[in-house]
């Protein structure tokens, strides 16, 4: 019998003007919206804006009950100066236990770190929200170069793979830890 669908949130961070964030999300998202076992919600902090939602109000109640709602997450980051964007730490810090007992992954591009700079610090945060994040991730280093015109990767096997392996990965967790709570919530 196969098991109901997972509900991925991707998480696009970077809210800059003339951001690359868009095509790599994108690439992403099509991959994974080829699965039959996921679900994609794309969060887009530029849309969302973090830093204008308060407490209380309709927008940020929508944006807690679709954190809430998702089974997974991938965040979709650049790096910027051996970091990631603050809107994305805003975002995430708005919300405490509607990331519990969830997978994390990343997707992570920029210079020649690829931003995974970026994706080591936001372990830690995550870590801290009890999050359980997945060791393998897609990184793109040069990104600019790696993508044409259109979108689309010049040279997209490596990346295919990673993501395949970053989505199995995250399947596996969604999956075990959506019983878990549904057996019993966490922390109780």
């Amino acid at each position: 019998m196969p098991e109901r669908p997972f509900t991925l949130a991707v998480i696009v961070a970077s809210t800059r003007e003339g951001r690359f964030a868009p095509v790599v999300a994108s690439w992403f998202t099509a991959h994974a919206g080829r699965r039959d076992d996921i679900v994609v919600d794309v969060l887009d902090l530029a849309e969302i804006g973090p830093y204008e939602l308060r407490y209380g109000s309709e927008e940020m109640a929508s944006y807690a009950k679709r954190v809430g709602a998702a089974d997974a997450f991938v965040v979709v980051t650049p790096e910027y100066n051996h970091s990631f964007p603050a809107p994305l730490k805003h975002a995430v810090d708005l919300l405490h236990q509607e990331w519990q007992a969830k997978p994390v992954g990343f997707v992570s591009y920029g210079g020649i770190s690829g931003g995974l700079r970026a994706v080591e610090q936001l372990r830690l945060v995550f870590a801290e929200l009890h999050a359980v994040t997945v060791r393998e991730t897609v990184s793109f280093p040069m990104a600019g170069s790696l993508f044409d015109d259109d979108g689309k990767l010049r040279e997209p096997l490596d990346a295919d793979r990673a993501a395949t392996v970053l989505l199995d990965q995250l399947a596996w967790w969604a999956q075990a830890l959506r019983e878990a709570r549904e057996a019993r919530p966490y922390g109780s």
